[in-house]
């Protein structure tokens, strides 16, 4: 059963405004049996020290990733996963998270591999529910287990692999490195503040084009209007709403929220996400590097 979508008006500037959900419009359907609200975070302990009351906690590296290979779950094990969670094809998931929602914006775009029709983000994420007092329960949803058909990766639409990437290069595809400045120049091989380690060589893509991932969002974990987003992504950085454009990080989930911001709030008609990214590329022998 379809879910209507949240009408806030300030949701009305992106193309596609149903694709996301305001904190007051979750807070009204918590009881809906047709929304199931998914907490992903970069801390994957921080949905027991309290989350939203009903919310089902998805670990990004345990739950959605192939336990040996370096992959993502394939279709008999999603549908497992999302049945265990009380969620069927019809099911209106809302994903949150901490950190500005990088790792919920991962779990979705994975929701989007395998085509799930009603994947939306709480804009603003943990920190904006918080911020506003709202109820918060260290209580374990358990949801009757679902039934989930299975279904066939697609990893054509939204994912990019090394090989489409060597592509690129040769067709002036658009590249998007989302990561920080000091990575993009190869000052880094992680994030400030992180342990520097996974990848061998630092530096970006050639030809890639460095867009932090957080420049699209306010200081409160909201995104930034469509005006804003526009003057960053096509303005200062001459991307065009039809350019074939791959975006990357280190492991794909930086990635993975600019891929939600073009794809969604400004309507590029073809984003793909390199999950892959630097961890591949920087350890990938012959790999054209630029610093």
């Amino acid at each position: 059963m379809s879910v209507a979508r949240d009408s806030n008006p300030r949701f009305e500037q992106y193309s596609h405004p149903e694709r996301l959900v305001s904190t007051s419009w979750l807070a009204e359907h918590l009881d809906d049996p047709n929304v199931i609200v998914v907490e992903s975070d970069e801390d994957v302990l921080l949905y027991d020290t309290g989350h939203i009351p009903g919310s089902v906690k998805i670990d990004w590296h345990m739950d959605l990733n192939d336990s040996l290979t370096r992959d993502y779950l394939d279709g008999a094990a999603f549908s497992e996963l999302l049945a265990s969670k009380g969620i069927s094809r019809d099911t209106t998931v809302v994903f949150y998270g901490d950190n500005f929602n990088w790792w919920a914006a991962y779990a979705l775009w994975v929701f989007t591999l395998f085509r799930h029709p009603d994947a939306r983000l709480l804009d603003g994420g943990r920190a904006k529910w918080l911020a506003e007092g709202r109820d918060m329960t260290t209580d374990i949803s358990e949801p009757a287990p679902g039934e989930y058909p299975e279904v066939e990766r697609d990893d054509a639409t939204v994912r990019a692999f090394r090989e489409d990437v060597l592509q690129h290069l040769k067709t002036d595809g658009g590249l998007v490195d989302v990561r920080s400045p000091g990575e993009f120049n190869g000052t880094l091989l992680h994030m400030p503040d992180y342990p520097q380690e996974g990848a061998l060589r630092g530096g970006h893509i050639p030809g890639a084009s460095n867009v932090p991932w957080k420049l699209a969002t306010n200081p409160d974990g909201t995104f930034r209007s469509e005006r804003e987003l526009r003057a960053i992504y096509l303005e200062e950085h001459g991307l065009s709403l039809d350019d074939d454009v791959i975006s990357y990080c280190r492991i794909g989930e930086r990635s993975s929220h600019t891929w939600f911001v073009l794809s969604y709030l400004l309507g590029f008609e073809k984003v793909r996400n390199y999950d892959g990214s630097w961890t591949e590329w920087g350890n990938l022998v012959g790999a054209p590097v630029e610093r």
